[in-house]
């Protein structure tokens, strides 16, 4: 049996979610093909408007804001991950930072995660655990405190 084109692997892989470039150039070399059929294929993706880094970061990135899942260092991380390059990471960043605000994102994480979470009577150690997460998720040091503040006056 004949194997598939990376063209053909390359739509496959782009059925099931869209990718970035680099991330659909790992795929297609850990599978076997070789760089120059590669290479054919991403071009011909990118044409076709298949592939395309900046859509992809700006739909990922969204994504993940909507989601609570991450924001400012944690999605720069998670695009970098991916293969986008630096140009792009902070152009989506730059939009949707206009889109979303931080103390609005992290207000939604607070209430979803930690909905019962009292500043006032919490422990210094449940505080730690709150704000580790937080930081962990891409949120600044100064919005943490600026929440746990406005939550301990409520």
């Amino acid at each position: 049996m004949q194997r598939a084109s990376a063209f053909d692997c390359s739509l496959r892989i782009l059925t099931l979610r869209d990718h970035a470039e680099a991330e659909l150039r790992r795929k297609l070399e850990r599978r076997g093909y070789q760089e120059e059929e590669v290479e054919a294929s991403v071009v011909r993706l990118k044409e076709l408007g298949y592939l395309d880094d900046l859509r992809f970061a700006r739909s990922y990135a969204a994504s993940l804001l909507r989601n609570g899942k991450g924001y400012g260092v944690r999605l720069k991380m998670e695009l970098s991950r991916r293969g986008v390059a630096p140009a792009i990471v902070d152009e989506v960043l730059g939009e949707l930072a206009l889109e979303y605000g931080e103390s609005e994102l992290l207000a939604q994480v607070m209430e979803r995660r930690y909905g019962s979470f009292d500043a006032k009577s919490a422990t210094d150690k449940e505080k730690r655990k709150v704000i580790g997460y937080l930081q962990r998720k891409g949120f600044s040091l100064s919005a943490i405190f600026r929440q746990l503040e406005a939550g301990a006056r409520d």
